[in-house]
Formats: C-alpha cells, structure tokens, sequence
C-alpha cells in the first residue's frame, strides 16, 4: 500500500523559514521522481518543485532560489527547504509521487506564511 506523509508545515513569520518532509513507502521509491505541490486558498494546485530519480532539480519561478528539494533514498523521504518565506508562499503543500505510470498524492500540510 502506497503511502505518502507530509509533515513539517506550520506558522511562520516572513522572512522566515520551515523544511517539508514527506515520507513514503509501498513502491520503489529510488526509481521514482518526487514533486512537491501547493494549493492556496482560492487557487488551483501548482506545481513547486521537482527531483528525478537520478536528482536533476526544477523548480517554478515564485520560488527559485529560495527553495530548494531533495532527496534520500536510503530514508525515502524528499524534503523541501523553504526560505525567505513569502505570505503569497501560504497554502497546502502536497507531497507527490511518481511511481511508473500512476501517481500518488499525500494528504497535505498547511503552510502560513504572516505575521
């Protein structure tokens, strides 16, 4: 069974800063490209930032150079270190998986950005 486990959200002023994990199990996690996905009030999800299997990055544009994704395959987790956090930055945060043809979502952590 597939399970993906967001944590690491919270409040946090501007200016500051918070690391995203998503732990993952029930598919070959080393093989598969991670991605994290946001939803903010009002909006449609948005793609954040990627890795691939082999760890090849991207990133949107709101958010190159100041957050940055990673991985650790001998963990199965991605992570998502966001800085210089932004209150326009403030949504649900979606882990997602990429495993062959399916995709898999977990459940979402709130992220405030304000003050």
């Amino acid at each position: 069974q597939v399970q993906l486990v967001e944590s690491g959200g919270g409040l946090v002023q501007p200016g500051g800063s918070l690391r995203l994990s998503c732990a993952a199990s029930g598919f070959t996690f080393s093989a598969s490209a991670m991605s994290w996905y946001r939803r903010a009030p009002g909006k449609e999800r948005e793609l954040v930032a990627g890795i691939t299997s082999t760890g090849n990055t991207g990133y949107s544009n709101s958010v190159k150079g100041r957050f940055t994704i990673s991985r650790d395959n001998a963990q199965n987790t991605v992570a998502l270190q966001m800085n210089n956090l932004k209150p326009e930055d403030t949504a649900v945060y979606y882990c997602k998986a990429k495993a062959g043809p399916l995709d898999y979502w977990g459940q979402g952590t709130q992220v405030t950005v304000s003050s």
